[in-house]
């Protein structure tokens, strides 16, 4: 049964929060979870001028290390909060363009082009 952690969205209407979850990969986005792992809320309020993250760092530590692969923005949500290094072994997409940059091959410069002949 391949795991995954990942966001679940719920909540009224642009109010939503984001529970971090482990659950199995083949679910439905908000189905039951096999465990919660963390409450996200993105929004400030009354007063509060940062975002609310309430997480079982012990517990996310768990599922990774029995295989569950975190989704990108569970990767970038980790990342900011210090669980996971940046570019971690976990999700590799994640942090990496997803077209590599190319160089492009130099030009001959007017100084390599032989002189013409005269008459």
């Amino acid at each position: 049964m391949p795991m995954r952690i990942r966001m679940a969205m719920h909540g009224p209407a642009h109010q939503k929060i984001f529970h971090l979850v482990a659950i199995n990969s083949k679910q439905r986005r908000n189905a039951k979870p096999a465990e919660l792992l963390g409450i996200y809320d993105p929004h400030a309020a009354d007063g509060r001028d940062a975002r609310t993250v309430r997480w079982s760092v012990s517990r996310i530590h768990y599922w990774l290390n029995v295989g569950a692969l975190p989704s990108k923005s569970a990767v970038r949500l980790l990342e900011l909060g210090g669980i996971l290094k940046p570019g971690s072994p976990y999700h590799p997409r994640a942090t990496q363009p997803k077209y590599p940059v190319v160089k492009a091959e130099s030009q001959s410069t007017p100084s390599s082009i032989p002189p013409a002949p005269s008459s």
